[in-house]
């Protein structure tokens, strides 16, 4: 544990992958052709304190849908990048946008193509379920798989390595 929460202690920008990662994967077309995904409710809390933290939250996803931009619109998400299959094109255009370096991000994916940006970024993670090649090559493996709570137990690590968790719990029911 310990070595996690030296990598992501420096975290500015958590970068996630959708299909997968936010969702477990499975996707559903509805019969009109439009996709239709299914997100985890503890996901978007976890968003929403790391946020509140100060982390900016970005999404790089092969895929375009309107869900991915419906459900990261609720939070406020600025830099979603869809129809990436070239996912480092998006990260490095980010990274100037942003002016940050590899080591101030973390990156959550689950499949090859998410490998090349998880390779660079200072905190490469797999979620519980990615392929096994992904897994070989991650910094962090959640617990949870991706659409069950990978995305929050990420933004928890975060939080404790960067000593905000519980201001930033405190904070939320602050705020209600």
């Amino acid at each position: 544990m310990d070595d996690i929460t030296e990598l992501a202690s420096n975290t500015k920008v958590l970068i996630l992958d959708v299909d997968g990662v936010c969702t477990d994967g499975t996707l559903y077309f509805n019969d009109s052709g439009e996709t239709i995904k299914a997100f985890n409710s503890q996901d978007g809390i976890g968003i929403k304190l790391i946020q509140n933290a100060g982390v900016i939250v970005a999404i790089i996803t092969a895929r375009k849908s309107k869900a991915i931009e419906k459900r990261f619109s609720k939070f406020k998400v600025k830099h979603i990048y869809e129809g990436f299959e070239n996912k480092s094109l998006a990260y490095e255009e980010l990274k100037k946008n942003l002016n940050v370096s590899d080591d101030e991000v973390a990156y959550v994916g689950d499949d090859l193509p998410d490998l090349p940006v998880m390779l660079k970024a200072k905190l490469g993670i797999a979620v519980e379920n990615a392929h096994p090649y992904i897994k070989e090559r991650a910094n962090w493996i959640t617990t949870k798989s991706g659409g069950k709570g990978a995305v929050r137990e990420v933004c928890d690590i975060i939080l404790k390595a960067k000593n905000c968790y519980d201001k930033t719990i405190q904070e939320y029911f602050e705020a209600l």
